[in-house]
């Protein structure tokens, strides 16, 4: 097997995304974290910032790199060569969505195929948006979030409570 993307916009990232990602870095020799640009989305940490962030997360790892993708996935995945795209799943309802993308990206490029890993039983209710909330209110981030991420994310929640950032 080759070079695999795990894409999202991992604004921030999680537990369960480095999960997601420390599982499939034995199964493929080369892993692109590919940090996604959604204009559907508003983010709460810039794209240099979500670049950075997961950079620091994953440099422990010799065979995964990072990559910001600005166009559509399956494109991206033909210009690096990767004939695979993972994506982690939560839940039914993701396994819907995704199993859809699935369809969507090999009409774009049928040599990509898509690599399903079940998230881990502990990170199955993470989510970007969750932990958001989550650290909008305060709570302990130690479970949701590498530590490295929790007080930027922390510093950000009370830039925003504090007026100083708009959404």
């Amino acid at each position: 097997m080759g070079t695999a993307i795990y894409s999202g916009s991992f604004d921030p990232i999680t537990l369960g995304h480095l999960n997601i990602i420390k599982r499939a870095r034995i199964i493929f020799p080369k892993i692109i974290v590919c940090v996604t640009v959604n204009a559907g989305k508003s983010p709460l940490f810039s794209l240099d910032e979500r670049i950075e962030q997961v950079t620091q997360v994953i440099s422990k790892f010799p065979n995964v790199e990072v990559a910001v993708c600005d166009t559509l996935i399956a494109e991206f995945a033909r210009k690096h060569a990767a004939g695979v795209i993972i994506r982690g799943l939560r839940a039914l309802s993701d396994y819907e969505r995704e199993f859809s993308m699935a369809l969507v990206n090999k009409k774009l490029n049928p040599d990509l195929e898509t690599f399903f890993l079940a998230a881990d039983e502990k990170y199955m209710y993470h989510s970007s948006s969750g932990v958001k909330e989550l650290a909008h209110f305060g709570a302990d981030l130690s479970g949701w979030c590498p530590r490295e991420i929790i007080k930027p994310l922390q510093a950000r929640m009370k830039q925003i409570t504090a007026g100083g950032i708009a959404r």
